[in-house]
Parts: C-alpha cells; sequence; structure tokens
C-alpha cells in the first residue's frame, strides 16, 4: 500500500473520530512523507490518546513544517495549540515563549485575521492565571467578537464560554450560565472540534460544581458520558468526566461506587501523563473517607490532593471538627474567608466555616455567614446552595435556642435535599429538626426524625453521623455494651491496624486505645485480638 493511500486511510480515520487508527497510521511514516496538516492530525490523535509527549513534538514538526512551505496562519495555529498543551501541564514559561512567537509571526504577517482572536483567547487566560480578572472580563469579548466577524463557530463557542464563566465569577451567574448554554449548544451541534468540545465541557461542569448548580452538572455529565463513550480509546476528558461521576455519587450517598470512580479518574490521569485535575479526583476521594469515618484515608487523600497542586481545604478543617479538634479547624476557615472574597469561591468555604464556628462558638459570625450563603443561593438560583444555607440556618439559630427559626430552617433543608436526591443530607437536616423538637418538647416527633436520620445514615454505612445520632437518643451502648468509642476501636483492630496507628486514627494516646482494647477484651470475654475482630465480623460491625 503506498503513502497516499496510508494518508486517505488515516484521514478517513481521523474524520470518524477513530482517534487509535488514525493515529497508529499517521505515526508509522516516514516523517518525510507528512505536511504540517498531517503532524497538526496526528498531535491532536495523540492528545486525545493521552499521549503528551508525542502531542507537542508533532506539534513542534508542523509549526517548522508550515514555515517552511510559508504558510504563516498555519504556524501561528500549531503555536497557538502548543501554548495550550504546555500551559495545561504547567509548562507556563515555556507556552508563553510560544505565544510570544505567535504573536510576533502576526505582527509581521499584519493582516487582520481570526488567528489574532485565538491569540486573544490565550491572553485571557494568561490574565486569569495572573489574577488580572479585570483585565480577563475586557479581552474575553474580543475573542467573541473575532469568532463572529470571521463566522469560525469554534472560536466563538470558545469566546462565549470564557465569557460566561467570567461573568459568573463576577456575581451574575445566571447570565453567565446562559453564555456557558449558549456555547454548549455549538458543542452538541458539532460544530466544535473534539479537543475544544472536551474543553467546553469540562470547564462547563466545573463551572456547575463551583456554583452547586447539580442538576445542570448532572444534565452535561451525562452528556460528557455520551459524548466519551462515542470515541473508542479515548483518555482525554474521561478522567475529568469520571471525577464529575463521582461527584454526583457521592451527591447521591454511592459512596462505594464513587470511590471506585474516582480512583478510576486519577489512573487515567496516570495514563495520560498526569494532570493537575488528578488532585482534584483525591480531594473527592478524602470528601467521601472522611464521610465514612475512614479518617487516616481521608488525611493521606487530601495530601494527595495538595500534592497534585489541588487545595486540601475546607474538607481538611472538616476533618479536624470531625476529629474534636475545633481549635485547629478555626483559624484555617477564617484564613480561607479573608482569601476567597468572589462570591463563587467564597459560597464553597461558607458551609464549612458555619459548622466550625458553631462548634467554637462564635454564633453572631457564624450567623453572619449563613445569612450570606441564603444570599448567594438566591442569586445563584441554586436549589443546592439554598438547601445548604437553611442547613447552616438550623445550625446557628439551634445554637441560639431560636427553635421555630431552627424547626423552619431545617425542614425546608431536608426538602431541597430530597429533591435533590442526597440522602445524607436529608439525614443532616433531620437531625437538627429532631433536636429542635426535642426542645420544644415533642419528644415522640423528635425521636421520629432521629430515628429516620440514623437508620439513613446506617444505610450509608456513614459511621461518626450515625453514632451521633445514637448519642442523640441515649442509646450510646452497642452490643455487649461497647461504648461508641469502644465500637471505633474495635472496628479498627478488626481492620488490622496496631495500637500506634489506632492511636493515630482517633487522636488518642496509645495508653488510651490500649485501655479501651481492655475494656472490650473484658465486655467481649475474649483474650486475642483476633477474637475481638471475628466478633466484630460475626456482629456486622466491621
Amino acid at each position: 500500500m503506498s503513502v497516499i493511500d496510508d494518508l486517505h486511510r488515516a484521514r478517513e480515520a481521523y474524520e470518524r473520530r477513530d482517534w487509535v487508527q488514525a493515529y497508529r497510521v499517521l505515526s508509522d511514516q516516514d516523517e518525510s512523507d507528512l505536511s504540517g496538516d498531517d503532524f497538526t492530525a496526528l498531535a491532536t490523535t495523540a492528545f486525545l490518546l493521552g499521549r503528551r509527549n508525542d502531542t507537542v513534538q508533532a506539534l513542534q514538526r508542523a509549526y517548522r513544517d508550515y514555515l517552511e512551505q510559508g504558510v504563516v496562519l498555519g504556524a501561528v495555529r500549531t503555536a497557538y495549540f502548543l501554548v495550550a498543551t504546555l500551559w495545561q501541564d504547567g509548562e507556563v514559561a515555556i507556552g508563553s515563549g510560544w505565544l510570544a512567537r505567535a504573536e510576533r509571526l502576526l505582527d509581521e504577517h499584519g493582516e487582520d485575521v481570526v488567528e489574532r482572536g485565538y491569540l486573544l483567547e490565550r491572553a485571557t487566560m494568561r490574565h486569569i492565571m495572573r489574577g488580572e480578572f479585570g483585565e480577563a472580563v475586557a479581552t474575553a469579548p474580543k475573542v467573541t467578537e473575532y469568532g463572529r466577524r470571521f463566522a469560525d463557530a469554534e472560536l466563538t463557542a470558545l469566546g462565549v464560554h470564557t465569557e460566561g464563566r467570567l461573568m459568573i465569577f463576577s456575581g451574575h451567574v445566571a447570565d453567565g450560565l446562559r453564555l456557558l448554554d449558549e456555547a454548549m449548544v455549538a458543542v452538541l451541534a458539532g460544530e466544535v472540534s473534539a479537543i475544544f468540545s472536551g474543553v467546553i465541557y469540562c470547564s462547563s461542569i466545573e463551572a456547575c460544581q463551583e456554583i452547586s448548580d447539580l442538576g445542570r452538572a448532572a444534565e452535561w455529565t451525562h452528556a460528557l458520558t455520551t459524548w466519551c463513550d462515542t470515541q473508542p480509546g479515548l483518555v482525554a476528558f474521561t478522567g475529568q468526566c469520571a471525577v464529575h461521576r463521582g461527584q454526583l455519587m457521592r451527591l447521591h450517598g454511592a459512596y462505594q461506587d464513587a470511590l471506585a470512580e474516582l480512583e478510576r479518574a486519577a489512573q487515567r490521569y496516570a495514563a495520560a501523563g498526569g494532570n493537575p485535575a488528578v488532585g482534584q479526583a483525591h480531594y473527592e476521594r478524602a470528601e467521601v473517607l472522611r464521610l465514612l469515618g475512614e479518617y487516616a484515608g481521608a488525611q493521606a487523600a487530601y495530601d494527595r490532593a495538595e500534592e497534585y497542586g489541588h487545595p486540601g481545604q475546607p474538607g481538611r478543617a472538616l476533618l479536624w471538627l470531625s476529629r474534636q479538634r475545633v481549635n485547629t479547624a478555626v483559624p484555617i476557615v477564617r484564613r480561607l474567608l479573608a482569601e476567597r472574597q468572589d462570591p463563587v469561591h467564597r459560597s464553597q468555604v461558607l458551609p464549612a466555616a458555619v459548622e466550625v464556628l458553631v462548634a467554637s462558638g462564635e454564633l453572631e459570625d457564624a450567623a453572619a455567614l449563613a445569612d450570606q450563603l441564603c444570599e448567594f443561593g438566591t442569586a445563584f438560583d441554586s436549589s443546592a446552595l439554598m438547601a445548604t444555607g437553611h442547613h447552616a440556618t438550623a445550625l446557628v439559630a439551634l445554637a441560639r435556642g431560636e427553635s421555630e427559626t431552627a424547626l423552619t430552617a431545617a425542614r425546608r433543608g431536608a426538602k431541597e435535599w430530597a429533591a435533590l436526591e442526597a440522602p445524607y443530607e436529608v439525614a443532616r437536616c433531620r437531625v437538627l429538626a429532631g433536636r429542635t423538637l426535642r426542645l420544644l418538647g415533642d419528644e415522640k416527633s423528635a425521636a421520629d426524625e432521629l430515628t429516620m436520620a440514623r437508620r439513613a445514615f446506617a444505610d450509608l454505612r456513614a459511621g461518626p453521623a450515625e453514632r451521633e445520632v445514637a448519642e442523640l437518643q441515649g442509646d450510646i451502648s452497642g452490643p455487649a455494651g461497647l461504648s461508641p468509642r469502644e465500637l471505633e476501636v474495635l472496628r479498627l483492630v478488626a481492620a488490622g491496624q496496631s495500637n500506634p496507628e489506632i492511636a493515630a486514627e482517633l487522636v488518642l494516646s496509645e495508653k488510651t486505645v490500649a485501655r479501651h482494647l481492655s475494656n472490650i477484651f473484658a465486655k467481649l470475654d475474649v483474650r486475642s485480638r483476633t477474637a475481638a475482630a471475628a466478633f466484630a465480623y460475626e456482629n456486622e460491625l466491621a
């Protein structure tokens, strides 16, 4: 078969999005037989298959070929893709060098062409990376204008999407979401190439997660999953798609499925040579493990998230709170509140800040933050954020003894979370309702609320929350009269942990762990850790 035939097969495979076949045929050719367009196609397939080094090498070869052939605008486009690829991998200085080179080529070219719009898109991203928000807001509409003026659907979609995200960060959430939806229409209509489609998909879902628009996030995640599944061998974007699926699984209480999905996401990123979003996968894993009471695992996952550049907060502050280290959590949330002033990022910190400040008795500050959370929920038109705000309001009101306010807010929160099919959050609101009803003297209704909450936590295997309700119910002993703390120790013994490991997990001294273990042996009438572990498994305690 001739080179011409091979290239024809590669182009046909490329058009039908058979990236594996296209990559295989193109990479098998002698470089001297490939044109700049062929190298660009090779770079695209390599990127989509997670072959990052091949992507960069093919783009550099395409750039040289275009210049040698005098195709300046082809070289500029290639440089643009190099900038995007290098910046994504954290190679900002090298990518900026390529951007400067592309800008120089256009200046020498002299004409006003659509490629200037593409370089403006990278300039907008550069402003964002530098924290130059005002400059980014001013530049983004120019990208869209270039796309529309030159009838470039791809650039138009990128510009509209970027404008939407910046508008959301400015606090104009409804207008921003309309722009995101408009850009997504171009993707769904097939007007945008595979790489830019994946970028817009993932960025749109990320924006929805940031403002807790969980309904829209679920809709676009389903669409992204379908899009990924139609492209055999696709690696790029599949990791982030898995992260978003894991987030939704956590919301709906499918914790083990979420952990498995998030682990697959991390593995996909590793297969692609690494990606900053792998940190997000580990952070989401940590959040699930924290709810399950697997604190050592959560701590390790937060650490991994930070190793990959993803903030471990505010989840880590809630972990300290779960381990009764309120004094450690307070300065963390204070710092986060000082740092995160824009509405989007602040809305992500407020729920944890309210919980920590209520635990530390700082009720006035907690009340102000709960009010702010409710305001953001209304401004964003986010049912999940509204539900979170109602829970925060109920928590503060209960601590203040404002029973009527607490009960109303708790019940509103439970109703809104139920509509979102979020069992853990519904149960948390029920706990607050039960505690409030008890204050009002309605013991029967309080008992009903607490029983339903405890059953939900048990079904989810959310041990810490279930034990909290058990204590509220006065049912503080388990099988054989074991206390909640003894049950925690027994579970860890059954998991094969040593006394020092248990001490670290539960933030206890080894002497205290030894005392608990002695009490457990006595209550169970056993003489070894093995026998104690057997009891735990027989009674479904581990």
